[in-house]
């Protein structure tokens, strides 16, 4: 059987660290939800970057960049973090270099992992039945907020943890995945309303991203897995088995 574990932030990641199972980024709120939507909508490769300042070196080598601190899209660059900046055509066979306050936070963490891919609830189902036909055991890794434990991403931990044991090739022993497994349960009929008093929506509601919040809390609307490969973020086919190495 194969394992699954949680981190709940990126200060905790070594403690869960497995040199060769694939970590699973998520940041639902919302960095992980743009870039599986700019994948889904062909932006051909992402450039995860940690700081502002390699985001703007990006930009002055004529690169597409998105980049926010604090929810707020970052001045001089061309996107922030809404997905909804990402379903342009014209974005279609584009790189983006990224920087975000969590999500590139949390990639970074992980940099010496083999295998790292993009989590969402937009991409739950398609990521989950991919990650049963793999050989490896799993490490859930939360964006959390600024490396404090945040509700959505535990979460979504819970959601897909729920969804690989369920259908019989993992489990889990760690008292973190058990645990936001039994939370999601509670908030799946309406993730919207059980996350009403947490911190990052109350963040993005003051700054009327209230459609932003509602889009990423939607259930599998794509089948889009995004992985990193060689420091870059590009598209899985959900068909395709594992053959990636970071290292």
């Amino acid at each position: 059987m194969k394992s699954i574990t949680t981190s709940f932030s990126p200060q905790l990641y070594a403690l869960h660290a497995n040199p060769d199972a694939i970590v699973v980024v998520v940041d639902v709120l919302r960095a992980t939800s743009a870039i599986c939507t700019a994948m889904h909508h062909g932006v051909e490769r992402m450039i995860p970057v940690a700081s502002l300042e390699e985001a703007f070196n990006y930009k002055k080598k004529g690169y597409l960049v998105a980049a926010e601190r604090d929810a707020v899209k970052q001045d001089g660059v061309d996107f922030g973090n809404s997905p909804f900046h990402f379903m342009s055509p014209e974005l279609e066979g584009k790189t983006i270099a990224i920087s975000t306050t969590n999500g590139t936070q949390a990639i970074q963490a992980a940099k010496d992992a083999k295998h790292i891919v993009i989590g969402s609830f937009l991409n739950l189902n398609s990521l989950a039945t991919w990650l049963e036909a793999q050989e490896k055991e799993v490490v859930i890794l939360c964006a959390g907020w600024k490396n404090r434990f945040n509700l959505e991403d535990s979460l979504f931990a819970g959601a897909l943890a729920n969804a690989l044991i369920k259908n019989g090739a993992f489990e889990t022993s760690c008292d973190s995945t058990i645990a936001m497994g039994h939370l999601f349960q509670l908030a799946s009929h309406d993730l919207y309303a059980f996350l009403e008093n947490s911190s990052h929506r109350k963040r993005l509601k003051n700054l009327n991203l209230e459609k932003d919040i509602r889009y990423c809390l939607q259930y599998s609307i794509m089948d889009t897995i995004p992985v990193v490969e060689n420091g870059s973020i590009v598209r899985l086919k959900v068909h395709q088995k594992l053959s990636l190495n970071n290292a």
